[in-house]
């Protein structure tokens, strides 16, 4: 059994999609980042950064216990573990890591600047701090999806022909594309990957861990 610390952020939701297309049992644990529960020694000792999401597997290499923090290196680590979402071919599979850390180092990063001064900036910042920081953060956040828009034209998903950890690490970012103010008609090749994406069942899924209380 997989224990998964996560909170309702793309992120997280990464990890719960991926545990969800695996097939794996797991439990989750709520961390309400809100109320500064990353920041308990408990938690640290599983994520030293104080970042969700994280996983324990009872059952990891040879047997034993293994905990994890870092999305890309639990997705990764879910690859290995069931042969899945990661191609079996050279090409295939570093392919699938480049977008994947292309994933971590650009789209991640990027679009949760834009997401803070779009929505999380404090109400007293100064507005031409925001201005300049909704500015920087939406032209590069269009310019990831420019990149991403071009090489699905020529593929089905970002790794090539083949759905792998890439896709289940950038959908999370690209399904709150409303909240930055993102009209995917202006990239048809991304919106058509992301409706494909959206429709698998384990996607839909995952996307709703932690459920949403009644």
């Amino acid at each position: 059994m997989i224990d998964l610390y996560t909170y309702r952020t793309s992120n997280g939701r990464k990890v719960s999609i991926m545990l969800e297309e695996c097939g794996l049992p797991y439990r989750t644990h709520i961390v309400d980042i809100t109320a500064g529960e990353q920041h308990a020694p408990d938690f640290l000792a599983i994520s030293p950064n104080g970042r969700i999401p994280a996983i324990v597997d009872a059952d990891g290499p040879a047997g034993a216990s293994l905990s994890l923090f870092e999305s890309g290196a639990i997705l990764l680590y879910l690859a290995d573990k069931t042969g899945k979402f990661l191609p079996a071919d050279a090409d295939g599979r570093w392919s699938a890591v480049e977008w994947l850390m292309w994933q971590m180092g650009g789209v991640g990063p990027n679009f949760g600047q834009a997401f803070h001064f779009l929505h999380q900036h404090p109400d007293d910042a100064p507005p031409a701090d925001i201005a300049y920081g909704r500015d920087r953060y939406g032209a590069e956040i269009r310019r990831l999806c420019g990149v991403m828009d071009r090489r699905l034209a020529a593929n089905p998903y970002l790794a090539g022909g083949t759905y792998t950890v890439a896709d289940i690490a950038t959908f999370p970012w690209v399904a709150l594309h409303k909240w930055f103010e993102l009209d995917l008609e202006e990239t048809p090749h991304l919106r058509r990957w992301y409706e494909n994406v959206r429709e698998r069942s384990a996607v839909r899924r995952g996307m709703n861990v932690p459920a949403r209380e009644p």
